[in-house]
């Protein structure tokens, strides 16, 4: 069964933003008050809040989404500035729109590491929704995208991975030192038929397995495939 983001009741359409914000940033504040001041946590929501909402997004869970993209944003920039120590690497994969193929990357590695890496994504374009392709893509393997959703690429998220993996974004993933960057060129899910597309999510599963014995020494979990 696909797993869908548990978003909780919907919200009204932002209109004053200003007290959905000032809740946010003191939630947020609370939960990051041993690595950043209010003044920094409230920066980050109003950017975040600005992100979202240039997506031509209309979800009426916008509240919910911008909390969880400053509260990762926030926790890649404790990593980056060592207040918070990973003990496990991070892998961040990167396509245009975080809507494909980095989504079905993530969902399968974050599957499959069972909590043995850190798996992020992003977009150099995000849209406002995960493609239903990759909803269905991942479905046939009892699977879903969690509480992801596609967000804008930011520099702590680069500079807290360990790995880079770039889908088709071309040059808009920024170049850090100490990181190791892969490129990973696979069709645009967009426009394929169904069984292209499962050629590419075959495809990405061998990638993600070969990479996570790379990095780790787990016993990984098998993706469930459908009985005949």
């Amino acid at each position: 069964m696909s797993e869908q983001p548990s978003l909780g009741p919907a919200t009204p359409p932002l209109r004053d933003t200003g007290a959905v914000l000032t809740r946010i940033t003191a939630r947020l504040a609370k939960r990051h008050s041993r690595a950043f001041s209010r003044a920094t946590v409230a920066r980050y929501v109003q950017e975040c809040a600005a992100l979202l909402s240039g997506s031509a997004r209309t979800d009426r869970h916008l509240p919910v989404l911008i909390e969880r993209f400053a509260d990762q944003r926030l926790r890649a920039l404790a990593r980056v500035r060592g207040m918070v120590t990973a003990s496990v690497p991070t892998v961040l994969f990167v396509c245009t729109e975080n809507a494909g193929r980095s989504q079905l990357a993530g969902a399968l590695l974050r599957h499959r590491a069972q909590g043995a890496v850190i798996t992020m994504t992003a977009g150099s374009g995000p849209v406002a929704d995960v493609s239903p392709v990759v909803l269905r893509l991942l479905a046939e393997r009892g699977l879903g995208v969690g509480e992801e959703f596609p967000k804008s690429l930011t520099t702590e998220a680069v500079d807290a991975a360990d790995v880079v993996v770039t889908l088709g974004c071309g040059d808009a993933c920024p170049v850090r030192p100490g990181r190791r960057y892969l490129d990973w060129d696979l069709p645009d899910l967009s426009g394929l038929d169904i069984e292209s597309a499962r050629a590419v999510r075959d495809t990405l599963e061998a990638r993600v397995a070969r990479l996570l014995d790379e990095l780790v020494t787990v016993s990984p979990r098998p993706l469930e495939k459908p009985a005949p």
